[in-house]
């Protein structure tokens, strides 16, 4: 008795073997035939994934051939918004690290960038954090902030590391380092650390979203959004504002 479409369509989702692949290539029936398109057409994009994923491995790949064990790739999420911390991540990852997923965390969906979330904190060698606040930010200026950030989350590193891929910022520090223009899309430890720090910042803004109910930072994170700027017409500035941000400065006095 023949398979049905339903039998065939499960073999296809479970690493079909060559002989049940030229079996099913040579069912006349159409739904066979458009089951089996598919598989093949996400075999191609799977393909296509596992090829770019390597491309941002590469950099790493080097320096791990070079001899150097800890790699670490940095990145920071929170230049732009009106209020809260700007949020840096230091990630190392394993010599196997095998995520494809894992890339710009701009280019992933929220319930993505949560999953990866665990999965990197699982199977990392090291992972940190650092944080400079809006009152950092103020005194210091948000370039310096990012940067203090960034040194902060290399610091934390379980191990210390022995090369920095950082996007597109320098920190202070004697440890050796490639900065990388959009290096979020070119190293997949760059990668990895936006996520991480992207989560991080999420949640952190979901948090004070309940202490300083009235600016929507649970769905703005802090970024100037039309809601944003109409609670800051109404309540002033909070304590987690940058008062040296326009259009904050404008509302201190409220």
């Amino acid at each position: 008795m023949a398979q049905t479409i339903a039998q065939i369509k499960e073999i296809l989702k479970n690493s079909p073997t060559k002989e049940q692949l030229a079996t099913l290539k040579s069912d006349p029936r159409k739904g066979v035939q458009a089951a089996l398109a598919s598989f093949y057409r996400k075999q191609e994009k799977l393909a296509l994934k596992k090829q770019e994923f390597a491309k941002r491995l590469q950099l790493e790949r080097q320096l791990w051939d070079d001899g150097l064990e800890y790699v670490a790739g940095i990145d920071e999420v929170g230049r732009g918004p009106l209020a809260g911390p700007v949020v840096s991540a230091a990630v190392i990852l394993p010599h196997d690290f095998a995520l494809i997923d894992v890339n710009d965390s701009k280019q992933l969906s929220e319930k993505k960038r949560e999953a990866l979330y665990g999965q990197i904190l699982e199977q990392a060698v090291g992972v940190a954090i650092g944080v400079a606040d809006n009152n950092v930010i103020d005194q210091e200026n948000i370039y310096q902030a990012t940067r203090i950030a960034m040194k902060e989350a290399v610091e934390a590193l379980p191990y210390k590391p022995q090369h920095l891929l950082i996007d597109a910022m320098q920190i202070d520090t004697s440890i050796p380092q490639t900065k990388l223009i959009k290096g979020d899309a070119k190293s997949a430890s760059i990668s990895a650390a936006s996520i991480v720090a992207k989560v991080n910042r999420d949640h952190l803004m979901k948090f004070y979203d309940k202490c300083y109910p009235g600016y929507d930072l649970a769905s703005n994170a802090g970024y100037g959004t039309k809601n944003h700027l109409a609670g800051l017409k109404k309540l002033g500035a909070s304590p987690i504002h940058r008062k040296t941000f326009e259009p904050v400065m404008h509302y201190l006095n409220k």
